[in-house]
C-alpha cells in the first residue's frame, strides 16, 4: 500500500519539514555527482557500518575523518537510490507536517534526529559485526509515524493499493506497516543471509526500531501538551 495523502490539515508552515526534505535532496544530488567508487567511499564514511561502530564504543580508534557516533547522524541524509529516496520523501512529506505542528518545529528537529539515532542503534544492536553500510531516512521517519498514530489514530489517509484508491484510517495504514517491519525483522533473525542487515537490503529493525520510540519520545516531548484544530476534529469519527 503506497499512501498518497492525508486528511489532517495544519495551521503552520511546516518549515523543519520542508528542510528536511531538502537537505535529504541536495544529499542525494551529492551522491550523483560521484563516481561509483568514491560513492562507496563516501558511504563508508557517512553511513553506519556498525562492525566500525562496535569497535568505536569498544574504545577502539577508527582511522577516518569522521567520527562513528557522528555517522548516526550523517547516515539519516544518505539514500541509495532513487526509489529509496521517493519513499522516504513521500511519507515524510504526507505525516511530518502533522507532527511538526504538534511538537513545534525546534522540538520536531530534535525528535526527527533522536528517533534516527535511535532507530540506527536498533539496527545496530541486531547486526554488530556488519559490514554493510546502514543509510537512510526511514528510521528518522518511521518515528515520525509512531508519533503520528498516537496524535492522529482515526485521520484519513488516501491510499493507492493494486489498481485502486481507498481512504483508510491511519491506526490500519501506520499498524499495518508497523507489523510488517516487525515481522520482516524477525524473520531476518532466522534468515541464513540476515535480510536487511548482511546482505544489504532493508532495515527492518530500523524502521520498526524508530516507530516504537517515536511513539514513546513524541509523548514525552510534548506530543499531547495541547489539541490542535485538526486533532478536535478527528475525535468527532
Amino acid at each position: 500500500m503506497v499512501p498518497l495523502r492525508d486528511e489532517n490539515p495544519t495551521v503552520i508552515t511546516p518549515y523543519v519539514t520542508y528542510g528536511l526534505i531538502v537537505a535529504n535532496i541536495l544529499a542525494f544530488v551529492y551522491e550523483l555527482s560521484l563516481p561509483p567508487q568514491q560513492l562507496q567511499s563516501f558511504f563508508h564514511i557517512a553511513a553506519i557500518v556498525p562492525k566500525e561502530l562496535s569497535a568505536s564504543f569498544a574504545g577502539v580508534a577508527i582511522d577516518q575523518p569522521l567520527p562513528e557516533w557522528a555517522t548516526l547522524v550523517s547516515s539519516q541524509f544518505l539514500h541509495a537510490g532513487f526509489a529509496h529516496l521517493i519513499g522516504n520523501m513521500l511519507f515524510l512529506w504526507i505525516f511530518g507536517n502533522n507532527v511538526e505542528e504538534a511538537l513545534g518545529h525546534v522540538k520536531f528537529l530534535i525528535f526527527y534526529l533522536a528517533c534516527g539515532v535511535l532507530a540506527g542503534l536498533a539496527q545496530w544492536f541486531f547486526a554488530m559485526q556488519s559490514g554493510i553500510p546502514s543509510l537512510g531516512a526511514s528510521g528518522a521517519i518511521a518515528g515520525v509515524l509512531g508519533a503520528y498514530i498516537l496524535k492522529y489514530p482515526n485521520a484519513r489517509i488516501l491510499t493507492f493499493f493494486g489498481y485502486f484508491l481507498f481512504y483508510v484510517p491511519a491506526f490500519f495504514f501506520l499498524g499495518l506497516w508497523f507489523v510488517q517491519q516487525a515481522f520482516y525483522g524477525i524473520a531476518s533473525l532466522q534468515a541464513p543471509a540476515n535480510v536487511g542487515m548482511e546482505s544489504g537490503g532493508i532495515a527492518y529493525w530500523a524502521h520498526a526500531g524508530g516507530f516504537i520510540f517515536g511513539a514513546i519520545l513524541g509523548p514525552i516531548l510534548g506530543l499531547f501538551a495541547h489539541q490542535s484544530r485538526n486533532q478536535s476534529h478527528y475525535e468527532q469519527f
